[in-house]
């Protein structure tokens, strides 16, 4: 019991997990802007910079989160569940970056309506990500764990929307008259949106048991 006391507690987890959650949202917004400004090359790098900086700063999070894990005898909860929400959110970060990484090294020539919609859709949800995130700290009130839990259904919404424009996406790619070549890179660039609501959708599932478990 006395060495229990003298060992690290807590480790402000809920701290770094909102700070990683910033990151993800400011890589998501950056990477919204790069897709409304593609035709304009100098704004196009500066925002692939943005995202590049908001994942690395997130990549740092993550490595502080596990290094914290590895010297905090008791944490806010389980370290289990700490683990696979960093590393889960993380993914959305890579997933963004990996966007980005797409378009240059693909070469797409435009964007569509589709894609801007679904950056658009990759934005709200990591932005409620981040307020079910922030939400952790307070669950043991009922209020907030309630409403923790709506947020958590909207991010299934938002997902499920995605899920059906990237269908819709797709449909139409293949209904268009339009190069093969340009054809397979969109239809990955979609995917790779998608796949990034998929996993703040995982985050959300996370988050949905940790409330249920801990409130």
């Amino acid at each position: 019991m006395f060495f229990s006391k003298l060992m690290p507690h807590d480790g402000n987890f809920f701290e770094l997990l909102n700070e990683h959650a910033d990151h993800v949202v400011a890589a998501s917004e950056s990477f919204l802007r790069f897709i409304e400004h593609y035709g304009d090359e100098s704004l196009r790098a500066a925002y692939t910079e943005e995202v590049n900086k908001a994942e690395h700063a997130a990549d740092d999070v993550v490595k502080e989160v596990h290094r914290r894990l590895h010297t905090t005898f008791i944490t806010p909860i389980d370290r289990d569940q700490i683990f696979s929400l960093i590393n889960t959110m993380d993914d959305v970060a890579d997933l963004i970056q990996n966007g980005a990484e797409a378009m240059h090294l693909y070469d797409v020539k435009k964007m569509t309506p589709e894609m801007l919609r679904m950056s658009e859709i990759c934005v709200q949800c990591c932005s409620r990500m981040r307020n079910a995130v922030s939400a952790l700290k307070g669950i043991s009130s009922a209020d907030i764990a309630k409403s923790t839990l709506k947020t958590c259904d909207e991010i299934d919404q938002l997902e499920s929307d995605a899920d059906r424009l990237l269908s819709t996406a797709i449909t139409k790619l293949f209904r268009d008259d339009i190069d093969v070549r340009e054809l397979i890179k969109l239809q990955r660039i979609y995917e790779l949106l998608e796949e990034v609501t998929d996993k703040c959708e995982d985050v959300a599932n996370l988050v949905e048991g940790i409330v249920l478990e801990n409130s």
